[in-house]
């Protein structure tokens, strides 16, 4: 199997592929040849990964007491909501990711 180099993702980059298995005329799959895959990130992909490893190895990445306390605030009906809070943290998160990295 082939896949044409033309339609190769941004985020992904060049994949290759070699031939693999082919199917006889019997019916039966038979091994060609080992096929092997070439794989290449792009280095935004790279980093996203890294970024997605030292979050996972944050200990502040998942706090089950502090998800409870949120979960019994949520039922009394004690957790307030501040709408102008939220929307310019998320103000300056895309400010923030829409900075060019020096």
């Amino acid at each position: 199997m082939k896949i044409d180099p033309s339609l190769t993702s941004p985020l992904t980059g060049a994949i290759k592929t070699e031939p693999g298995p082919s199917k006889k005329a019997g019916g039966n799959a038979q091994s060609a040849g080992t096929g092997s895959t070439d794989v290449q990130l792009s280095p935004l992909a790279a980093q996203l990964q890294t970024l997605s490893q030292e979050v996972q190895s944050s200990p502040e990445a998942f706090d089950p007491a502090r998800i409870a306390e949120i979960k019994q605030a949520i039922t009394e009906g004690r957790l307030k909501i501040d709408p102008g809070a939220i929307a310019d943290k998320l103000i300056e998160t895309a400010r923030e990711l829409l900075q060019p990295t020096a």
